[in-house]
């Protein structure tokens, strides 16, 4: 579309209101009506061009509602988050099978809840998706915005159009003195005592100051958008890990999120409790009547994988010994280990192969609760088969028959086959916690429970973050725009010579109260008339 020449010889982009330098209106409206100073009137793309899908986009982007609207939806969805906990605050045993849990602990709401994607929703592919469109939002509006702003500052001259001036919320004539020159002295020296930077051509002042509060809401745009930009980046690999890892003692394990480069070996946890008998706090820990923890701390080893070929044995070179301890994390690399959790487990658990009639012990066995064995030879003959190993035993009623929830020990559950001289087929026993059943009835040969061997096993967070700074730069400009447009206003004061007459005019973006009382002291020491507020009277009338 080609662009509008203003009688100044200026051209305007097709949609101007207002000249970008003489500040003519370009398209009257009405003689009483004031003049639109948003944009300063310039030719917004988004109000100007509607033809192609391009300009449907970008019209659609650039819309403050559209941006808002976005910005609810998103709030909704943060909300409707809460309602269950995430993933990563259910019991460690449930996150093996998250629908499970969630329809076994919330019902069809819950089993909706995880369908949805609500129980990792800031890692959701929408809920990324609408923090993105977010992002075109404001970026599109700032651009549809600034940059006609920032060309109509910059174009700006001196002397204005008298429609301009007239059309001002704030305007007032006086009586033209007698001499010139020395009344536009003082008025040069008055607006430059109230720290206005001015500009004179001719019998024409432009006064202004505070103009980089204008962008005050364009820099909150940009911190904005490296906010979301680094809370966006928390889904790609490497930017950011946030992951729990269980290790027993005496275990050594790969390191979650280090793509098995570091290795961690756990040699002792360490669980202590205040002491009641102490002066200091046995007032506190008499009311609370239960032994308060003083220190979690995981005395481990910190190992760095050398390269190896698929499926070999790694071979681990030592990097450092550390004690972790709560808010005493083991950094590395970039990574970071937390100290969040212990529970003790039973590692292991003994029995004994007896004579059910007589209980004379025949032999004795123990088996390993992570790496059991199928058989367990007692001597003379006599020897156990490990038919069935169940963790977390329960009893499915659909299937009837035992199984496990996890593949923790939390309920072990075993079916045994003995085999005895007397009984060279075998005998089925099946033994749990307080349970020990002869499914046949007729067993000569029992196993009984000989006790249990329980360890340690501490819960670290492996942590890494490097979006961390980008959203810290985010949030600090953010806050640095606010100040900018907050605290500053943008003052303009025109002032012209008109035969017999001196117009004077003035806009602020806000605080008309501010300038009013600014330009009032002016206008009583130069005994000119004070600026009428044209809005004020329009309101009145």
């Amino acid at each position: 579309m080609e662009k509008i020449k203003c009688d100044c010889g200026h051209l305007n982009p097709y949609g101007t209101i207002i000249c970008e330098a003489c500040g003519k209106p370009i398209q009257e409206e009405s003689p009483d009506k004031l003049l639109n100073m948003r944009y300063e009137g310039t030719a917004r793309r988004s109000q100007t061009y509607n033809t192609n899908a391009v300009d449907k986009i970008w019209n659609f982007f650039s819309s403050v509602k559209v941006g808002v609207w976005l910005i609810v939806i998103t709030l909704i969805a943060s909300a409707v988050g809460t309602i269950f906990p995430q993933q990563m605050y259910i019991p460690p045993a449930e996150a093996v099978n998250p629908a499970a849990y969630y329809e076994k602990e919330y019902g069809f709401l819950g089993e909706l809840y995880y369908v949805l994607g609500f129980h990792n929703l800031y890692s959701s592919w929408w809920f990324v998706l609408l923090l993105g469109l977010i992002g075109v939002s404001i970026t599109v509006a700032s651009i549809d915005r600034g940059i006609p702003l920032f060309r109509s500052l910059r174009n700006q001259r001196v002397t204005k159009h008298d429609n301009f001036l007239k059309k001002q919320r704030m305007f007032a004539v006086t009586k033209r003195p007698e001499d010139e020159e020395q009344f536009m002295e003082e008025v040069l020296f008055r607006l430059k005592e109230k720290r206005y930077r001015v500009r004179r051509e001719g019998n024409s002042i432009l006064a202004e100051k505070g103009r980089f509060s204008r962008w005050g809401p364009y820099v909150n745009h940009i911190g904005l958008i490296i906010f979301l930009l680094g809370a966006m980046l928390r889904i790609v690999p490497g930017m950011y890990l946030d992951e729990d890892m269980w290790i027993r003692e005496g275990e050594t394990k790969a390191i979650k999120g280090t793509d098995q480069e570091y290795y961690l070996k756990h040699d002792k946890f360490t669980y202590e409790v205040y002491d009641n008998k102490e002066e200091r706090f046995s007032d506190a820990l008499n009311r609370v009547q239960q032994p308060v923890p003083k220190n979690y701390q995981s005395d481990v080893v910190l190992y760095k994988a050398s390269e190896k070929l698929p499926g070999a044995k790694p071979d681990l070179s030592k990097v450092k010994d550390y004690a972790i301890q709560v808010n005493k994390p083991l950094d590395f690399d970039g990574y970071s280990l937390y100290q969040v959790d212990y529970r003790q487990e039973m590692s292991a658990m003994h029995f004994q192969l007896q004579e059910s009639e007589t209980d004379e012990k025949i032999g004795s066995f123990s088996v390993d609760l992570q790496e059991p064995k199928d058989e367990y030879d007692l001597g003379n003959g006599n020897r156990v088969e490990l038919q069935g190993y169940y963790p977390d035993f329960y009893f499915d009623s659909e299937t009837k028959k035992p199984s496990t929830k996890t593949n923790t020990p939390n309920n072990p559950a075993f079916i045994f086959k003995m085999f005895t001289p007397e009984k060279p087929d075998g005998e089925v026993a099946f033994i749990a916690i307080r349970q020990n059943l002869d499914p046949s009835g007729e067993n000569q040969y029992k196993i009984a429970f000989d006790g249990v061997d329980t360890e340690f096993i501490t819960g670290l967070t492996v942590k890494k973050d490097y979006t961390l700074p980008i959203i810290l730069i985010g949030g600090i400009i953010f806050m640095l725009g606010v100040v900018q447009g907050l605290y500053w206003n943008h003052r303009r004061v025109w002032l012209k010579v008109k035969d017999e007459e001196i117009w004077m005019a003035a806009h602020t973006n806000k605080n008309w109260h501010g300038i009013k009382r600014e330009l009032d002291d002016i206008t009583s020491k130069l005994e000119m008339d004070k600026l009428n507020d044209q809005q004020e009277q329009q309101e009145k009338a």
